[in-house]
């Protein structure tokens, strides 16, 4: 593709069966990139694949810089010393060299443009991943996510990161490039897009994905959604963006090279190396490898399994557990419990129902929603007839019937959940069920899924979970798969990525562990600017950052003071004092009256309740004494007297709002 022009497919094209995609058409970046050799669509063994690669890129060499009267200076091998030659067997040692030539025991790297990585969200923390690039004039953002409340956020639906950097400059951004459809990407999207109107670029399920909420939210004829797919080269002013293939838990994602004036940064999104994927390729590695080659000044990777050595298992081992706990099931009626957005996950518990004779049902608005997009763009393989509608339930029996539900994370108000309660009007729970939750919890949310689980088996159900069988795999990268990209990449610098702190740190020990110094790893914060002019990468300063709470429309509009307030309302409860006073003279004219709210029982508190009213009207009458005019000020002493009494009679501290009608 040249001159910025991105190129587009009908969005509505489907993919067909599960086949091999077909071959993608030659790109060019702009005017620098040769045309590349289109990629052989013939299954070969993994490991075969991976040797070739392996090969491939050991192979090549860096481009060297000249020396003097134009020899390359890495067609001239000399005598090193064996600490030297053991330096070049790690991969930071490589990309040392690899991007540099010697004269005089002297780096000739050349100082470029800077360019500023900035991260809103998803550092030291599970989700509202969003990530900025920005060069010269020109602002490129990756991802746009949300996280879900912790516990503390009462009342508060979604967490969005704060956008008030974009907004000032949101002349210079360029476009949003969106790696994958899962909600702690695209979640925030809708947004960042009513304030700040740029197009959107991302793969055909992303955007089909996005879609569905920019249409909840009136803003779907109004943005510029953009089609693009693996390999395809988008110019956004003096920067480019590649997508790389990437194998995870939703179809469709991708890795990012983006090509800046100060070196090519790769940001892996979410991403596992899986050799036997349900659908599509396996990840791009040779894409990476030959990157690696030309040089990569920086690395950000996904630190979510950091803490966990070895590979991530293949999204095919769930199968192979699917086939036999549906042996298992026998006569009974199998209820499955995933992530709405694991569309290989669904398609293997259709495959397995087609199989053994059962019609699929599929409840929650947001599995039917992924289900009837996946369908409809061909991601999910479905023979006709196999999936009902919830109504003709009722004309099959349990061994006929696999329902594909919501709630693997126990989200109080899920499919799974409501069952589990019996408040489900559709389904209810019985010894005749046989119920897989096929996820493992997020951190967090453990005594949710553990209550569900103890719910559905005091109806008789038997429940299969995580630990008991190998009923979920994670979509993210182990050390290994790390230690494989930064291999093949070869990066100057690596940044972890999308984590907890915890995560991020264990993300820099696997690269200490390939031979990286530690002044070539960045551990950075949300709102803290790393910088860097393709020599040196540091933390240069901050800009405005944080979490902006989402409750019901408002946004914004809940604050530190509104869930104090809503803490204290939960754990102490709240009274209010109503009294009636002459305007003129200030007596008394009728109260105080007390009304408990969460407080206290009021027919089982009456002596309190009676002496609380007489703290009341000797505040009251304090003030008439001391000359208090402003009914702030008697409100305030009425409220410190009240509270002092009940602390000292219950060391409960409730909500005290006096209400004084003047009359």
């Amino acid at each position: 593709m040249t001159g910025g022009e991105e190129q587009k497919k009908p969005q509505g094209q489907k993919r067909g069966t599960r086949k091999p995609a077909s071959k993608q058409p030659e790109q060019k970046t702009q005017g620098e990139q040769k045309p590349r050799q289109q990629r052989s669509r013939q299954k070969k063994a993994p490991t075969e694949q991976v040797q070739q690669s392996a090969q491939k890129s050991a192979s090549k060499t860096p481009r060297g810089e000249k020396g003097e009267g134009g020899k390359n200076l890495r067609q001239q091998p000399r005598k090193q010393s064996p600490k030297a030659q053991s330096e070049e067997l790690s991969p930071a040692a490589q990309s040392r060299r690899s991007s540099q030539s010697r004269k005089g025991g002297k780096s000739r790297l050349q100082r470029k443009t800077p360019l500023k990585i900035i991260s809103l969200g998803g550092l030291g923390e599970i989700g509202k991943n969003i990530t900025v690039y920005e060069c010269e004039n020109d602002i490129v953002v990756v991802d746009c996510g949300i996280a879900f409340p912790d516990d503390d956020l009462l009342g508060v639906d979604l967490v969005i990161p704060d956008f008030t950097y974009l907004v000032r400059n949101r002349e210079k951004v360029r476009g949003i490039f969106i790696t994958h459809g899962h909600e702690d990407h695209i979640g925030g999207l809708a947004y960042l897009l009513k304030e700040v109107n740029v197009p959107v670029y991302g793969t055909p399920l992303t955007i089909g994905l996005i879609e569905g909420k920019l249409k909840e939210h009136g803003l779907l004829n109004k943005s510029k959604l953009n089609v693009v797919h693996p390999r395809d080269v988008i110019q956004a002013g003096c920067m480019s963006v590649e997508f790389i293939h990437v194998n995870h838990s939703i179809p469709d994602a991708c890795a990012l090279a983006i090509r800046t004036p100060a070196g090519v940064v790769i940001q892996t999104g979410d991403f596992k190396i899986d050799y036997t994927p349900i659908e599509g390729d396996v990840i791009d590695l040779a894409r990476f490898g030959e990157l690696g080659n030309q040089g990569v000044l920086a690395l950000l990777g996904d630190s979510t399994n950091a803490e966990k050595p070895g590979s991530t298992p293949s999204e095919r081992t769930v199968g192979y557990s699917f086939e036999k706990l549906f042996h298992d099931a026998g006569q009974r009626r199998i209820i499955i419990a995933t992530f709405a957005s694991n569309v290989h996950r669904i398609q293997q518990v259709i495959d397995a129902a087609v199989r053994t004779g059962r019609k699929v049902a599929v409840f929650g608005r947001s599995m039917v929603n992924v289900v009837q997009k996946a369908t409809e763009l061909g991601y999910l393989t479905v023979e006709e007839g196999t999936i009902i509608d919830i109504e003709t339930m009722k004309n099959y029996t349990d061994d006929q019937l696999v329902i594909i539900s919501t709630g693997s994370q126990g989200e109080p108000m899920s499919a799974l959940t409501r069952m589990s309660t019996g408040d489900h009007r559709k389904v209810h729970i019985g010894p005749n069920d046989y119920i897989i939750i096929s996820a493992t919890p997020i951190p967090g949310n453990e005594k949710l899924v553990g209550k569900v689980v103890n719910e559905l088996m005091k109806s008789g159900a038997e429940v299969i979970y995580e630990r008991m069988y190998d009923v979920h795999v994670s979509g993210h990268a182990c050390q290994d798969e790390t230690r494989t990209l930064l291999a093949l990449t070869r990066p100057r610098f690596f940044m972890p990525v999308h984590g907890e702190y915890k995560h991020l740190v264990k993300n820099a020990q696997v690269a200490r562990s390939m031979g990286y110094d530690e002044k070539n790893i960045i551990i950075s914060d949300i709102g803290k600017v790393v910088e860097t002019d393709g020599v040196d990468m540091k933390i240069t300063g901050m800009v405005p950052s944080g979490r902006v709470l989402v409750d019901g429309l408002g946004v914004g509009d809940v604050g530190s003071i509104v869930l104090r307030d809503r803490k204290l309302l939960s754990e102490d409860g709240l009274v209010v004092a109503v009294v009636s006073i002459d305007g003129a003279t200030g007596e008394i004219l009728a109260g105080p009256d007390l009304v408990s709210r969460g407080f206290v029982y009021v027919r089982e508190a009456e002596d309190m309740m009676t002496d609380a009213k007489t703290v009341v009207r000797r505040a009251l009458e304090g003030c008439q004494l001391t000359g208090f005019k402003d009914w702030g000020s008697i409100k305030g002493k009425i409220r410190d007297e009240l509270s002092e009494y009940i602390y000292t009679r219950t060391k409960r501290k409730p909500m005290i709002l006096p209400v004084i009608q003047e009359i």
